[in-house]
């Protein structure tokens, strides 16, 4: 019977500019999702497990039931991927977050514009037999064999690709989150301790809405960001001083008892207390660029960059 020993950390990939184009590199799209090992059993015993080993059964149940639907064709295994959001577009990672948020309630299919989707790239164990040794092209590839006869639209494998320049391009143009570069010889080593896997990511450009204003002195501080209604958080830099003073005269900043409307978030975010905030009576759209959305769903170095319909600042 196939025991499985689960990694204490998946294999991540280290941040790096720089795209090795040397022989013996292979090159995947990185999916914008939550990180997610599986094992099916003999039985058909399903189990997700996150990066922390925190079981996911109930946070993704989808795909929980899929793996349970197809267990009899892929057999005791350990699997190793990506859990997205598919909007239609892309990936989503806020809607991960608010999965990760609510428990695993599962959205209504008439309601939801997409869907949950397991992204697959590695195979850790087939059977009895353990894998992590053997060269990320041999792993690849048994994967993809074992995966051949499931027909899921919920079940992808991460293709392969040669020409990093042009998968970078795509990326770019398409505005997904980056790549990820493989050392085809490369065995499984858990958590950053190795340079086999290297990640770059391009900078985010999101549209979102300002719906208040951090004010200190009487002046605008920063700008509170939402998406979709939620909470993302705060950008300064990017406001000069005019902008600042013209907020400032237009929202009254300087009054003790300046208008301020009803918060837009259900409850206050912890970022947030502490603070004199100012509500705007609807979003005020703008366009920042930052560097990732956070596990926490916040933007990482955010910067200004238009107000409106892409209008520069």
């Amino acid at each position: 019977m196939a025991a499985f020993v689960l990694p204490s950390e998946p294999m991540i990939p280290i941040a790096d500019d720089r795209i090795p184009e040397e022989p013996g590199w292979i090159y995947q799209i990185k999916w914008d999702g939550v990180r997610i090992v599986s094992t099916i059993s003999e039985d058909g015993h399903v189990d997700l497990y996150s990066r922390r080993l925190l079981n996911k059964n109930n946070v993704y149940p989808e795909i929980h039931r899929t793996l349970q639907e197809q267990a009899s064709l892929l057999g005791p295994c350990m699997l190793d991927g990506e859990i997205v959001y598919w909007d239609g577009e892309r990936p989503n990672f806020q809607m991960v977050l608010t999965r990760e948020r609510s428990f695993g309630s599962e959205p209504s299919p008439s309601t939801s514009k997409g869907r949950v989707l397991y992204v697959l790239f590695d195979l850790l164990q087939d059977g009895e037999q353990d894998l992590r040794l053997l060269p990320y092209a041999q792993r690849h590839e048994r994967m993809i064999t074992k995966l051949k006869p499931v027909h899921s639209d919920r079940l992808l494998t991460a293709d392969l690709y040669t020409d990093a320049d042009s998968l970078w391009k795509w990326v770019d143009e398409h505005q997904w989150e980056g790549i990820v570069s493989k050392r085809l010889d490369s065995p499984y080593k858990e958590g950053k301790a190795h340079r086999d896997w290297l990640k770059k990511k391009r900078a985010l450009l999101l549209d979102v809405g300002i719906v208040g204003v951090k004010r200190r002195e009487g002046r605008a501080a920063s700008l509170i960001m939402a998406d979709q209604g939620r909470f993302i958080g705060s950008v300064s830099l990017g406001l000069d001083d005019a902008m600042r003073e013209l907020l400032g005269e237009m929202l009254q900043l300087r009054r003790s008892d300046a208008p301020s409307w009803p918060m837009p978030f259900d409850t206050l975010p912890s970022e947030l207390k502490g603070e004199s905030i100012i509500w705007l009576p609807s979003p005020m759209p703008c366009r920042v660029t930052g560097l990732e959305l956070t596990s926490a769903g916040l933007l990482r170095h955010p910067k200004l960059v238009s107000f409106g319909a892409g209008g520069r600042l």
